[in-house]
């Protein structure tokens, strides 16, 4: 019977491995060297490597409020600043690496979408998952947004900036992409902040002012209603 601690140092040492190396250049002996555990443990938990490739995304997906979001969030209690400072951990973790190994999940993206379609459904749930945290900031931070700004669409903006520009941070070598990449999403949400202010008048088209409207094209539209 393997030790308690079996599933949680394979899960562990997995993951470090797959971010390190690449799911295929990970062997299982390298996971078994690593973490200190024999084979017969290690299928008495996982199946075969896949199965731990699954344990693994299951595991980041519990793991995302105490690892990635809960510290950006426990940092400041404005809902838009805390998006910047979880942009912020990632561009920490580029620098603890000196530009190399990216984010986890992208990395298994980008590997493994299309040879192991089988674990995609978990690659996107964790993709998914954090949507959901920084959404809910976008939420929380009210009329600060117009109300016509899909919070849910913002939040996979971010993410694709966030994502992007890691990439190219890790091509180039260089912070430079990257921080390009914030700065514009930053004067972005200050445009943003800066459209809610405004009056209805001056955001309004002229070609909809209420003289000319009916009550056919005043009924209410995904767009006049917001989230």
């Amino acid at each position: 019977m393997p030790a308690p601690d079996t599933r949680h140092r394979l899960l562990a040492t997995a993951a470090r491995l797959f971010h390190e190396q690449g799911y295929e250049a990970t062997g299982v002996s390298t996971i078994l060297r690593e973490s200190g555990v024999n084979s017969g443990s290690l299928y008495h938990v996982f199946e075969n490597k896949e199965a731990l490739l699954r344990g693994v995304l299951v595991h980041y997906l519990s793991e995302l409020d105490a690892q990635v979001t809960g510290p950006a969030a426990a940092r400041t209690e404005d809902p838009l600043e805390r998006v910047f400072a979880l942009m912020g951990d990632y561009r920490q973790g580029l620098e603890l690496t000196g530009c190399t190994m990216g984010c986890p999940i992208g990395n298994l993206a980008l590997e493994l979408s299309d040879s192991h379609p089988q674990v995609r459904e978990l690659i996107h749930a964790n993709f998914e998952n954090w949507l959901d945290v920084v959404s809910g900031w976008l939420v929380d931070a009210g009329p600060r947004l117009p109300a016509d700004v899909d919070r849910r669409g913002l939040a996979r903006f971010v993410l694709a900036t966030l994502e992007g520009g890691i990439m190219q941070a890790r091509a180039s070598g260089s912070f430079t992409p990257f921080d390009e990449s914030i700065a514009h999403l930053r004067r972005y949400f200050e445009l943003l902040q800066e459209l809610a202010v405004q009056t209805p008048a001056v955001r309004t088209p002229a070609v909809r002012t209420p003289t000319v409207r009916t009550p056919t094209a005043r009924t209410p539209t995904a767009r006049t209603r917001g989230n």
